[in-house]
């Protein structure tokens, strides 16, 4: 089984930072209604520095996504891409810092928690989608669709 994601840093104390940049598919990567479509290359491009206890990861991580429009129901597509900065230690508690295994790092649970908090919770096909006509359900964002205008409910009182 291929661990695309898994990093040896058993000389990273001698030989200073080094880059590493890794892709590979994470199965899971889903919220609400937004997801990473299965087979889809995650991209880790992070520095490694060694600290004290540790290795300090500081980059980027990108993946597609797609969805269903919470407006018009079309497709919705997109990539997400967001600057991490965490530290992996050998005495790591699981919470604060992520292990040190060894002489390895695996960047794949920092790749899952960065997209999963990436990933919009309510995904649109465009900034200006104008949705389904609430009387007919054409799709507003092909053309009007001859529906009378919704009447406005005025709530002042004289």
């Amino acid at each position: 089984m291929s661990r695309p994601f898994l990093v040896g840093v058993a000389n990273l104390a001698r030989s200073g930072p080094r880059r590493e940049h890794r892709s590979g598919p994470i199965s899971g990567l889903a919220v609400t209604w937004s997801e990473v479509p299965a087979g889809a290359e995650v991209t880790v491009d992070v520095l490694l520095e060694p600290v004290h206890g540790g290795v300090m990861v500081t980059g980027t991580v990108e993946a597609p996504w797609e969805a269903e429009c919470r407006r018009c129901l079309g497709e919705a597509r997109g990539t997400v891409r967001t600057e991490v900065r965490e530290l992996y230690e050998n005495r790591s508690d699981g919470e604060e810092t992520y292990p040190i295994s060894g002489d390895q790092l695996d960047l794949e649970p920092l790749a899952r928690d960065a997209v999963l908090l990436e990933l919009p919770p309510a995904p649109l096909c465009g900034e200006g989608c104008q949705g389904l006509c609430p009387t007919c359900g054409a799709d507003l964002n092909a053309g009007a669709c001859g529906c009378p205008p919704p009447e406005s409910t005025d709530l002042t009182t004289d």
